[in-house]
């Protein structure tokens, strides 16, 4: 079975991001140093295994408290957000590139998945979950007597 994450509105998300891109900086300073504010999406890695799904979700800069992890009818939900830092007014950037503000994932599962035993770590700016499938009864063939 190969699963497939559906974003329906990454595409419409982009091209707002790109229409706005212009206007998103201060243009009475020729540096466009305004920090940037808006939405955006982790890349993630899905891979499956014989009794598991992996799940790795890059989230650099964003604190565990900030993340939240739910599964409900078989769609796991990955929501959070990355806060932009208050540094000291002492400091002088000419450029904030870095992208703040919240995003969300939302993952369908097969009815094989263990839901109880979903396991979730973060380590090096990389979320990581675990999840188990199910001990199914995999079919067996009968044979027919004559």
């Amino acid at each position: 079975m190969t699963l497939m994450c559906y974003e329906p509105l990454t595409l419409l998300n982009q091209l707002q991001r790109d229409i706005n891109w212009p206007f998103a900086y201060n243009h009475h300073s020729s540096e466009g140093n305004e920090p940037v504010r808006a939405n955006w999406t982790p890349a993630i890695d899905i891979q499956e295994e014989e009794n598991s799904f992996s799940i790795h979700a890059d989230l650099p800069g964003v604190d565990i408290k900030d993340i939240e992890i739910t599964m409900e009818n078989n769609v796991l939900v990955l929501k959070g957000q990355r806060s932009i830092r208050k540094e000291e007014e002492s400091h002088n950037y000419r450029r904030v590139e870095r992208v703040s503000g919240t995003f969300l994932r939302r993952f369908s599962l097969p009815d094989t998945v263990d839901a109880e035993k979903i396991t979730a770590k973060c380590k090096d700016g990389v979320l990581e979950l675990f999840v188990p499938k199910r001990n199914t009864v995999k079919p067996r063939r009968i044979t027919i007597e004559a």
